[in-house]
């Protein structure tokens, strides 16, 4: 049994320090370059086996360096990565630059994330079926993403990391229990539907009900989290203030953190608040997996 089951991207990242990042057409000069492993899905999954997660990846990575430093990364961590397939293009990789503020750009060449099939999905059920919670971005096709939804089990709650934001189906958007986005994805996915994007995050947190999820959790970045369940009211949930060095990966330790605590039947707030806490520990440090914090730095 698992806590928790992440279906989604793994990439390297390949991370260059800047004083500031270049505007168009201008060249900066940066740092060594750093490799680490990352992606959405793989850094979901170390975050939450850091925090004493009982977690299983399904991934693709390519058979090649990048992709053995993935699979190395996730195992020790404490991932089950049984359900990790390799081939079919080199592993996806991810071009960051940070600046000095600790703000990132990040370019991803999806790579083998592009070819995580159905197919995949489907082969992977005796994993969904063992998974009190089931965690997806939008780093891999939007048609794997909803077979997913199609083979939760009965009782499976499925989390949504909507990033990068795409249009999405009735069926999917009706199975996230919570749609989890940031500002800038909340109005990427209200405008993608056609609807008008309210100025106020507690708007467009009950817009984003209005299409169909069963709850919504918007990320703010240092002012904390919103969460807003059907049928209930939204509230804010507070930052933990920090001195932030580097954002990469933040917001994968925050639905990491989210997604397992909601698996133990924590309440959402109560979990988003958890999340706060795990999302601010990690930009305290460099990289995004080398950052993200244990169950024992988080105060658990």
């Amino acid at each position: 049994m698992w806590d928790l089951l992440v279906v989604g991207s793994a990439n390297a990242d390949l991370v260059v320090g800047v004083e500031r990042r270049p505007a168009a057409g201008e060249t900066v000069l940066g740092s060594d370059l750093a490799v680490h492993p990352g992606g959405k899905g793989a850094n979901q999954a170390v975050a939450a086996a850091r925090l004493g997660a009982r977690t299983a990846l399904l991934a693709r990575v390519g058979d090649d360096a990048y992709g053995r430093l993935l699979l190395d990364a996730q195992r020790a961590a404490g991932v089950d990565v049984s359900g990790v397939r390799t081939g079919g293009a080199p592993t996806g990789v991810a071009l960051i630059t940070v600046d000095d503020s600790g703000d990132n750009s990040i370019v991803v060449s999806p790579g083998a994330n592009a070819r995580l099939s159905p197919a995949d999905v489907a082969a992977a059920e005796p994993l969904l079926a063992a998974a009190s919670v089931v965690s997806a971005q939008l780093e891999i096709p939007l048609e794997s993403v909803a077979e997913v939804v199609r083979r939760l089990p009965p009782g499976g709650r499925f989390v949504l990391n909507a990033s990068p934001p795409a249009a999405l189906p009735p069926r999917v958007l009706a199975a996230c229990d919570p749609l989890v986005v940031n500002e800038h994805e909340a109005r990427a996915v209200l405008a993608g539907a056609g609807n008008p994007v309210p100025a106020s995050v507690e708007h467009q947190a009950r817009a984003l009900l209005a299409l169909g999820p069963r709850s919504v959790v918007i990320t703010l970045g240092g002012r904390g989290a919103l969460v807003a369940e059907a049928g209930g009211e939204s509230a804010r949930v507070p930052a933990v203030p920090v001195h932030a060095v580097d954002t990469t990966g933040a917001g994968d330790a925050f639905t990491a953190a989210l997604a397992w605590r909601l698996s133990t039947g924590e309440p959402l707030r109560a979990a988003a608040a958890l999340a706060c806490r795990v999302g601010a520990l990690t930009v305290t440090r460099p990289g995004a997996q080398p950052s993200f914090p244990t169950a024992t730095e988080t105060g658990l």
